[in-house]
Formats: structure tokens, C-alpha cells, sequence
């Protein structure tokens, strides 16, 4: 029963790839291509916040060409953050040394981003990392194509279908909680309200399709993945540690509701899953899958290996986020709360997610909580300012005996200078706590503030 699922979840995310393929080709249009706003995108501006999936809502826009639209995100930062840890029985030991932090500017980070519009409701998408604290060259993100109506006559059925589904397929985001809609994404900062998303930052790119259904605020989503950061066709081997050499796709689910009540109420509430039970390939990336990087620079990061050589900064990236280690296998659970009412905003994560490594035999169990409130205020919502609570409890191996916790609290503020131009600064305090001692995390801390300046158009 199990190889009858797992075959045809295969065969399901071929169709999705191949189907808008072979209808692009039935229909061709004037080749030219004229500039402007796709019909159906999220903009980067202040105007994409508060949006999640792109709706239906622009069915009735009126095809005029094809256009093509450039963007890009950027932004730079100022830090001045201290933290400490508990060396105890490393003390003497270079790995359990932090870097050495001071205040100061870091490089900034740049995104580009293409949106097309092929035909009419099937648009294409291209983001580029120009600059990022991974990847300092420049680097291909992913890029997928979206349909939301037919280029040719699907019959009354077909066509009515379309009304309410989209099709998502290529190398993309993956659309696993809401929680992504609001995390920075290097340059793409303007429409986080905070310097950094969750501590166990639920973010990948992989290969695949998705397939949404929305009707009166209601919402449905199946998406089928390879499961991995990139595509990969060679053999995997057996290992004493992990027999297992399946390479199954990943399984993804959405579903919630989305009820603008009155004019000035608006609530969301959605549920998501994702699930791999057997990657033998270069590993599940749902906590580990951002090529850009965090935007607390180099914190709680050990700065030299055991022979005292600095460690380079792009292998620092993923600085004061948590990764429980799931590459193997994974089932995670999130379910999100969004509530808009006149300014004041309120943002609701809670995550469970269970698995192991390839060289583990026993599965183990994540669990996260997070929420955000705020005011936003003035004309057009100009200014804001919020604050968030966010903790974090896993075994990060066999040997602990209990959960360690990672807690955050941040206050923030910001003000847009215009639609496409933020100003936004924090106070960020983070502990680790239960860590083993001869783990540089132990007691470890850290806290200060970061001012940014964003840019998204």
C-alpha cells in the first residue's frame, strides 16, 4: 500500500509539471512584450503585506499582452548586539569560543526579481539572490510558472473549474504555513515586520507543483516535491547507520479560511502539513533551506574550529535560528491565526514537527509557539510598532535526556517613507537554555538592537 501511494504521488507531481507546459503550447500570441504589473502576483511594496497566496480576485482584469516587470528588494543594517555563553567545560577549547562581535554596518543584501505575464492568467516568476550572507555571488533562487485561467477552450466544466483553482509549477517556495509570507528572504525585507521570522525558520526551495482551490474565503492547497534544495537523478547507496534508500517526494497540504468581515475586521485561519517519510538524497531542507541567511549577523556563532582557524562568514548564515535536524524524514504540523482589526495586528504560529537524520534509528520532536502583535498607524498606515514572543523545545540528539528551549523576545518599530521605503528598528533578547555543557550553546544569550533600512519595489 505504501509503495501504491508513494508511485502515485510521483505520477501526480509529473502531471502538474507537464500539464501547463503542453497548454502553453496550444495557444501563441503577439511576441512582444510591454511593461507593467502582472494580474496576478504579490507585490513587493507595502501593498504585498498582509497578502499570502495570490487570490482569484483579478479574474475579471482584462488581458492587454504580454508585459514583464522587473523588481528588486534591498536593504542594510546596523547592529550592535552582544552574547555570551556558558564555556564551562570547553573553556579551553577554541570551539566553544564565540566570534567576537562589535556595532557596525554589514554589506547589504539585494534581490532581483522578474514577473511576466505569458498570457492571459498565466504568469512567470524569477527571483535572483544578488547579494546575501550565503551566497555572495550571484545566485538563482527558483522560478515557477503560475496558471490561474486555460489558453484555450477547456468546455464549460474546465473552464469553470478555473475560476476557482491556480497552478503553481517549477522550483519555487514551497507554501508550507504562513509563517514564510512573513520572514525576511535576503534583500526581500520591507514587508517583515521584525528583523528575522521564526527560530525555527520553516523555509525551503524545491521541485514540484502545487495545486490550490479558493472559493468565499475558503482555501485548499495539494503540492507535490522532490523534496530537496535542487534536483538530483544520481543512485543512493545503503549505509550501516540507514538502510533505507528510498528518495520519496514530499506531500504538502493547506487549507483555511480567509473572511474580510467588515471593512476594517479581516480573519485568517489555516492549517498546513508537510511530509517526506524517506529522502536518501542530500537531505530534507524545511529548516535549513534559506541560501541567504539570517539577519541577526554572526550571534552565538562559534568563530574558529580547534585549530583556531576563523570560520568563514557565509558558514555563519544561519545565526541564532534553530535547526532540529529532521534531513531524513520529517511529518511537521503548522497552524497559523492572522487577525487584522482597524491597525492593530495580530499574528498567531504554532509548529510540531517530528523525524530524525539519516543516522539516527529513533524519531524526535520539535515543537514551536509564536505570536506577534501590532499597531500600525498614521496615513496609509505609515508607522507601526509591535513586539513578539517566540520559543522553541527539541532533543537535538539521543543524548539529552529532556527538551532544550530557545526563547526570543523582540519589540520593534518602523515608518515608511513611501510605499517602497522602510525604516525599521528592534530590541531582540534570546536564551538557550538545558544545552549540554559541551555544547558552545550552553547558557548561552544573546541581546541588542538592529536598524534597518529596506527597500521593495
Amino acid at each position: 500500500m505504501k509503495n501504491y501511494i508513494t508511485n502515485a504521488a510521483k505520477l501526480l507531481l509529473a502531471i502538474v509539471m507537464v500539464i501547463p507546459v503542453v497548454s502553453m503550447a496550444q495557444k501563441q500570441g503577439d511576441e512582444t512584450f510591454t511593461y507593467g504589473d502582472p494580474i496576478f502576483w504579490r507585490p513587493y511594496s507595502q501593498n504585498g503585506i498582509g497578502v499570502f497566496e495570490t487570490t482569484k480576485a483579478n479574474m475579471s482584469k482584462k488581458f492587454e499582452g504580454k508585459t514583464i516587470r522587473f523588481g528588486a528588494g534591498f536593504t542594510q543594517q546596523y547592529q550592535s548586539i552582544k552574547h555570551s555563553n556558558d564555556l564551562s567545560t570547553i573553556k579551553a577549547a577554541n570551539t566553544g569560543k564565540l566570534f567576537k562581535l562589535q556595532p557596525g554596518l554589514m554589506t547589504a543584501q539585494a534581490n532581483l526579481f522578474i514577473d511576466a505575464q505569458l498570457a492571459d492568467g498565466i504568469t512567470l516568476n524569477v527571483t535572483n539572490y544578488m547579494s546575501a550572507r550565503h551566497h555572495n555571488e550571484f545566485w538563482v533562487k527558483g522560478g515557477y510558472l503560475q496558471v490561474d485561467k486555460l489558453p484555450f477552450d477547456g468546455g464549460e466544466f474546465l473552464n469553470n473549474l478555473m475560476k476557482y483553482t491556480t497552478i503553481k509549477a517549477g522550483h519555487f517556495e514551497v507554501n508550507y504555513g504562513d509563517a514564510h509570507f512573513r520572514r525576511p528572504d535576503g534583500g526581500n525585507t520591507l514587508q517583515s515586520p521584525f528583523m528575522e521570522g521564526n527560530i525555527m525558520d520553516a523555509f525551503a526551495t524545491e521541485i514540484g507543483g502545487e495545486v490550490y482551490l479558493q472559493k468565499d474565503g475558503l482555501f485548499g492547497m495539494l503540492g507535490v516535491t522532490n523534496g530537496m534544495i535542487k534536483g538530483h537523478v544520481d543512485s543512493t547507496f545503503k549505509t550501516t547507520a540507514d538502510a533505507n534508500v528510498n528518495r520519496n517526494p514530499s506531500i504538502i497540504l493547506k487549507a483555511g479560511i480567509d473572511k474580510q468581515v467588515t471593512e476594517k475586521v479581516r480573519l485568517r485561519l489555516s492549517g498546513s502539513l508537510y511530509t517526506n517519510s524517506s529522502n536518501a538524497g542530500s537531505g530534507l531542507t524545511l529548516y535549513s533551506g534559506d541560501r541567504t541567511g539570517s539577519n541577526y549577523q554572526n550571534v552565538m556563532e562559534v568563530g574558529q574550529d580547534a585549530a583556531g582557524v576563523a570560520k568563514a562568514y557565509t558558514a555563519m548564515m544561519s545565526s541564532g535560528r534553530y535547526n532540529p535536524g529532521f534531513s531524513k524524514k520529517i511529518t511537521a504540523v503548522m497552524v497559523n491565526g492572522f487577525a487584522k482589526v482597524y491597525g492593530f495586528e495580530a499574528f498567531l504560529t504554532y509548529e510540531t514537527a517530528k523525524g530524525r537524520s539519516k543516522t539516527e534509528t529513533a524519531d524526535r520532536t520539535a515543537n514551536q509557539f509564536a505570536i506577534e502583535g501590532l499597531y500600525r498607524f498614521g496615513a496609509n498606515e505609515k508607522f507601526y510598532m509591535g513586539a513578539k514572543y517566540n520559543t522553541v523545545t527539541n532533543k537535538p540528539t539521543a543524548v539529552y535526556t529532556k527538551d532544550v528551549t530557545i526563547n526570543r523576545t523582540v519589540i520593534g518599530a518602523g515608518y515608511f517613507l513611501t510605499k517602497n521605503i522602510l525604516m525599521k528598528a528592534e530590541y531582540v533578547n534570546q536564551e538557550y537554555k538545558d544545552f549540554l555543557l559541551t555544547d558552545y550553546r550552553a547558557g548561552g544569550k544573546f541581546d541588542g538592537f538592529v536598524i534597518e533600512a529596506a527597500i521593495g519595489f
